[in-house]
C-alpha cells in the first residue's frame, strides 16, 4: 500500500478525507503517468456509484484530466467491473471508478484501471502519488484547444450486460431469485441480465437517493435479503455490494454462502469441465481453514495471498491461474473478466444451480466451516501504524496463536479500504476462539488506543 492508495484506491470521507482537490490532483498525476508515452491525446473513462457525493468528485477529477489534456468519457452510473471491461472495448488509455465499494455512503474512492483493464500495479501508483505530493508542480497545464473535451456516453450499460449475457451462456429458466442490489450500481445492469436469462427476479435494494448505498443492504447486509428468500419462497438470494464488484448469496433456507463457498463451488464445476487452469484456485489468508482442507479433498491447490483482490489478480496472473478472489465476495474468473464482478459470478452460481437439479442448501452443505469469529478495532493511520510498530503486541499475537495448539489460527490486520485493525480467529473450538480474539483486542485498546 502506498501513502494514498490502499489495496483498493484511494479512500476516506468524501470532502474531509478525501477532497476535491485531492481528486483534482489524481486526475492530473493520473493523466501524467498513464498517458506519458502515448503520443496521442489520451481518452480517460469515468464511472461511478449512487453515493451523493459521487458528482462532486466526478467533476474534480475531470477538471484535472481535462486541465493537462486528456478527454474525458462519462459512463454515468456503472459497476467497477464495467468500466474494467468498457476501457478494453472502447479503447480507452485509462478508466476511472469513483466508489467506496462496501463503505457506508459518507465515504467515497478513487480506483483506476490502466487500458489493459486491469488495476494499477503498486509502482505506477506510486508514480501517482508523487505527482500528488508535489502539487503537480512543473506539469504542464494545456490552453485553448489543448483543454481536454468531456462527453457522456449512453451505451456502456448494454454493451457491458450483453458481455455478461455472452459469458455466463446459461439458461435460468425455472429458477425464482432474490436479488438484493445495495442501492447501488448494480441495479440498471441486473434487472436487464438475470430475466434475460429466463430467471423469475424479485428486486431488492433498486431505489438509491445517493445517501442509502449500502444502508442495511447488499452482501455487508445479508439479513434483509436472507429474510426475504424465506418468507418468499425463493431459490436462492443474491446480493451485491455498493459498486458490484463482489458477490454474496444465501439458500432458501436463508443461510449464507459466502466467497470461499461461492469459489469452492466454481472452482469444482470448472474442474468438472477441464477449464480449471492448473488445478489451482488463488485465495488470501482469510479464507477458511474449512474450505483449504475440502478444496485439498477434492483434489484442487490453493494458493493463499495478502488480503486484497489485487493480491488475487496478480497471484492468477503470474501463474496462469483461471479462478481467485476472497471470503468477502471478491471472486475473479480471468477467463471473462480482469477484475472482481459480482453479476458475473451471480450468473455463474445461478447457472451451477439450474444445471444441477440440486436445491441450493445442497450445494451450500459442500463442507463445514470452521467456527470464526472477527473483531474490527477502529483505529487511525496513527493508531495503525502504531500497530505494525509494536513489536510487544506482535509477541503477544504469537503466543496466543500458540495457545491454539494448531487447533486454529490467528490473524490480526490493518484494514487497507477502512479506518480498522482486524483480528479474526478460527479454530474448532469456538468458546476457545472468542476468548482468544478478547483478549487480542483488550492488548489492542490498551497499547495503541490507549484505553
Amino acid at each position: 500500500m502506498g501513502k494514498y492508495f490502499g489495496t483498493d484506491g484511494v479512500r476516506g470521507v468524501a470532502g474531509a478525507d478525501l477532497t476535491c482537490e485531492m481528486a483534482m490532483l489524481i486526475g492530473r498525476g493520473a493523466a501524467a503517468v498513464l498517458t506519458s508515452s502515448t503520443g496521442h491525446k489520451p481518452r480517460i473513462l469515468i464511472g461511478k456509484d449512487t453515493r451523493q457525493s459521487g458528482d462532486m468528485l466526478e467533476a474534480a477529477l475531470t477538471a484535472g484530466l481535462c486541465s493537462v489534456g486528456a478527454d474525458v468519457e462519462s459512463l454515468g452510473v456503472v459497476p467497477t467491473p464495467a468500466v474494467a471491461y468498457l476501457v478494453r472495448k472502447y479503447n480507452a488509455d485509462a478508466g476511472v471508478v469513483i466508489s467506496a465499494s462496501h463503505n457506508p455512503m459518507e465515504f467515497n474512492g478513487i480506483k483506476i484501471f490502466a487500458g489493459t483493464g486491469y488495476k494499477l500495479p503498486d509502482e505506477v501508483e506510486n508514480e501517482i502519488e508523487a505527482y500528488i505530493d508535489n502539487q503537480c508542480a512543473g506539469l504542464k497545464l494545456a490552453t485553448g484547444e489543448d483543454v481536454g473535451r468531456v462527453t457522456c456516453r449512453t451505451d456502456g450499460i448494454k454493451d457491458y450486460t450483453d458481455h455478461l449475457y455472452e459469458s455466463i451462456n446459461g439458461d435460468l429458466s425455472g429458477l425464482n431469485i432474490c436479488i438484493d442490489c445495495a442501492n447501488g450500481a448494480s441495479a440498471a445492469v441486473a434487472r436487464q441480465l438475470f430475466p434475460r436469462l429466463g430467471a423469475k427476479c424479485t428486486f431488492l435494494g433498486v431505489s438509491p437517493d445517493g445517501r442509502n448505498i449500502n444502508a442495511g443492504v447488499g452482501s455487508t447486509h445479508l439479513d434483509n435479503l436472507e429474510k426475504a428468500v424465506v418468507e418468499g419462497g425463493f431459490d436462492c438470494g443474491i446480493a451485491f455490494d455498493g459498486d458490484a464488484d463482489r458477490c454474496l448469496a444465501c439458500d432458501e433456507k436463508g443461510q449464507e454462502i459466502d466467497g470461499d463457498k461461492v469459489i469452492a463451488l466454481l472452482a469444482m464445476n470448472m474442474k468438472e469441465k477441464g477449464c480449471l487452469d492448473g488445478n489451482t484456485a488463488v485465495v488470501t489468508v482469510m479464507s477458511n481453514l474449512g474450505f483449504i482442507k475440502f478444496m485439498e479433498s477434492q483434489g484442487i491447490r490453493t494458493e493463499k495471498t495478502a488480503v486484497g483482490d489485487r493480491y488475487v489478480l496478480e497471484n492468477m496472473r503470474e501463474n496462469g491461474y483461471a479462478i481467485g478472489g476472497e471470503q468477502s465476495g471478491h471472486v475473479i474468473l480471468l477467463h471473462h473478466t480482469t477484475t472482481g464482478d459480482g453479476e458475473l459470478t451471480a450468473g455463474k452460481l445461478l447457472k451451477l444451480l439450474a444445471e444441477s437439479g440440486k436445491k441450493m442448501s445442497e450445494l451450500n452443505g459442500i463442507y463445514a466451516q470452521y467456527p470464526q469469529v472477527l473483531v474490527n478495532v477502529t483505529a487511525n493511520a496513527a493508531q495503525k501504524q502504531a500497530y505494525k510498530e509494536d513489536e510487544v503486541l506482535a509477541g503477544f499475537i504469537e503466543n496466543e496463536q500458540q495457545k491454539l495448539m494448531g487447533m486454529g489460527r490467528v490473524l490480526v490486520r490493518v484494514s487497507g479500504t477502512e479506518p480498522k485493525i482486524r483480528v479474526m480467529v478460527e479454530g474448532q473450538d469456538l468458546d476457545a476462539i472468542h476468548r482468544c480474539a478478547d483478549r487480542i483486542v483488550d492488548k489492542i485498546n490498551k497499547r495503541i488506543l490507549g484505553q
